[in-house]
Order: structure tokens, then sequence, then C-alpha cells
């Protein structure tokens, strides 16, 4: 399947049905993620959240008290609301496809939390589908808008490394099972450490050396059964469905190429780390999954790193939806487009497919790299009054 265009749904400039003022917001899953998100979306003037819905509609409406939301009930209470422009899709990796294609059917704009599928059956599915919708279907990470790794970003993009020419990532932990109270979902199929910590690496490496082109990768399943470690199903033993160890060699159309592991089988966490090699110096990103944190520099022949304070928003989760927001009223292409998401999980399933299969898995997809925020780029400002 080849992916050349970001035929996402992105073609605003045509809409003639674009209004002005904020963008009405609706939040689907009111679990754990959606404080971080919440926590944003409620004090950003470009957008209003207006509605919150839950499978579990007590839950949401514990939500909605918590952080001022007017409404509160059902998917399909939520989708009828034609003041509500874009969903905010924070279900469970599982139903990511099926709540976007509600949404898509209701006439709204996506916003997800990763990943843009589980497969690229499904993610061809949405991405066919918000096309035909004329709508935006956009995934997290947007953690790359952040001013930790917008610095680092620019760092390289300014040529204080010459030609980036190789990467390494880490991300090795024993696994979230001891902190998270319902950790399931994150050892089943569509998740692991490959498919929930991957699109951070993956997208920041993409923003670093373009669209991959190739991979081979190896696998492991440390153990069968994992226990929940916190919360009220502590001492709950569940099944661990996917590898737990991903370890990948990634080759860009560029011809730099990359190294990266994806574990939850190491007790001797290491994590948030990117290292960028270039012909004349190396960068040290920050985490990945923050919006903060310093750049580290090491040009030739010096004795010690620069260290490059981070500069931008260090707003974090919804500061994507922000973005998009801005960029209908606009009639634009958002900065975190449908096609960045959909190459990101293509790499993931051919990392996996690499390593089950023992060979090099091509990537047909192919996506470019997004430009560089302003560094006066303010998600709390407002601009659509």
């Amino acid at each position: 399947m080849t992916d050349t265009s970001t035929a996402t749904g992105t073609q605003q400039a045509g809409d003639t049905t674009r209004r002005t003022g904020p963008v009405g917001v609706g939040v689907i899953g009111a679990g754990v993620i959606s404080d971080q998100y919440l926590s944003n979306l409620t004090v950003f003037p470009d957008v209003e959240v207006r509605f919150i819905a839950d499978i579990d509609e007590p839950r949401a409406a514990a939500q909605a008290e918590k952080w001022g939301v007017a409404g509160s009930g059902s998917v399909e209470q939520l989708l009828a609301d034609d003041d509500i422009e874009i969903v905010v899709n924070l279900t469970i990796p599982a139903a990511h496809v099926e709540v976007a294609l509600q949404a898509l059917a209701a006439g709204k704009h996506v916003w997800g939390e990763k990943p843009y599928a589980l497969d690229r059956e499904s993610a061809a599915q949405l991405r066919d589908a918000a096309a035909a919708a004329d709508r935006t279907v956009s995934v997290a990470p947007d953690t790359f808008l952040g001013a930790g790794l917008q610095t680092a970003l620019r760092t390289i993009r300014d040529g204080r490394i010459g030609t980036p020419l190789n990467g390494l990532t880490l991300f090795q932990s024993p696994g979230p099972e001891s902190w998270h109270p319902s950790p399931e979902f994150l050892f089943a199929y569509g998740a692991g450490p490959l498919f929930d910590i991957g699109p951070y690496y993956i997208t920041t490496l993409v923003q670093v050396f373009g669209p991959v082109a190739k991979v081979t990768a190896t696998a492991s399943t440390s153990r069968a059964t994992r226990t929940i470690g916190s919360g009220p199903k502590a001492g709950t033993e569940f099944p661990v469905e996917v590898p737990t160890n991903h370890s990948a060699l990634i080759q860009f159309e560029s011809g730099a190429s990359a190294q990266s592991v994806f574990s939850f089988e190491s007790d001797r966490g290491r994590t948030g780390f990117v290292e960028i090699a270039g012909e004349q110096g190396t960068v040290v990103f920050p985490d990945p999954n923050e919006f903060d944190g310093d750049t580290e520099l090491y040009s030739h022949g010096a004795e010690e790193p620069e260290t490059i304070p981070a500069v931008g928003s260090t707003y974090s989760r919804g500061t994507g939806v922000v973005d998009l927001a801005r960029a209908l009223r606009a009639g634009e292409e958002n900065r975190v487009p449908g096609a960045l998401a959909f190459h990101v999980l293509d790499v993931m399933v051919s990392i996996a497919e690499a390593a089950e299969r023992g060979e090099t898995v091509l990537v047909e997809s192919t996506v470019a790299p997004s430009p560089t925020l302003p560094e006066g780029w303010d998600p709390a400002a407002s601009t659509l009054a």
C-alpha cells in the first residue's frame, strides 16, 4: 500500500461551511489520560470543551464536574452536538478506528490518541473515510510541538551538526503494570512497548530524517503473564498477548539509519534516550514523551557539550488539538497531519512483521517532516476570538 499524499481529509480550504471563533471540542474516553488533556484543553482559549462521553457515563460525569465541562453522557449525545467540531478520541487502542469512523460519519474532525490503528487495513479504511468526508484525522503524539523537541530539531535544521547520519533511541523499563491500575490493554494486541511507546520515538526520528524506507527487527516476550501492582486490582494476574521487547534497525529514504529498542523487559530503566549523530557533531534530545527539556550539542573537538535551553511552549497534551483548531479556521493543514501517524503506524507494523518473519520489510508509505514552529508559538494565546 502506497500513501504518498497527506490525503487525510485536510482540504479545509474548500470547506464552504468553515466557522469562526473558538472551536468546539468533545472528549470520548474519561480514563487516566483524560486528565492530562483536560487540564490544558479547558484553559486554551482557542478551543471550548463542551462535552465528555464514556461508556461509563458516571465516570464521564465525574470528569465533566472536575474540569468544569457543561455536558457529559453517551457518545451518541456528543456526536449529535453540532457545535462540537473536533472529537478527541481517548479510547483504548482497539477502539480507535471504530470511534474515529463514528465521528467522521457525524461530520466531525478527529484528534486521537496513538496509535492511528492496529493494522494497515483498518488504517487505510480510516484514512480513506477521512478523505471522503473532507475531514481531518490527526493522531498523537504532539510532543514534537513542545519546546524540548522543537529546540532539538531547530538545532539540527540550523546545520549545527551538518547532515544527520544516524540515530539511537532507547526505551527500556520493567513495564507499566507496577503503577498503572488497569494495565491489561498495554499488553494486548495493538500495544506492548512498540505500539504504546514507539510512536514518540519513531515520530521524532521521522522529523529528523524524513520517511522510513525499510526495517529489520527482533522481538521477545519475557513472561506469559504479568501481575497488577497497584490500585483496586492489585495482585490480579493477566495474560501478555504481544512481544515485550522489540529491537529495530531502521533505514530512511535519505540513506540515514537508526537503531531503536522498545522494551518492557529491563529492570534498569533507560527511557527518553534519543541521540542523533551528524557530520559535524551529535545532538542529544530531551525525552520525546515530554514537551520540555534541554538539548545537548556535542561538537567536533569540544571537550564538553553545549547545553541549549528549550525555547517554545511547554504545555503538554492537547497542544496538537489547538494546532488543529487553528488550522481548521485558517483552511490549512495542521502540523500533525494524519499522514504522519499513518506512516508511523506503517513503520511499527513493519517492525513487528520483520521480527516475526526474520526478514527485511519495506515501508511503502511516506510523509514529509513538519515545518519548525516559530519560537513564540503559544497554544495558550487567543487567536480565534
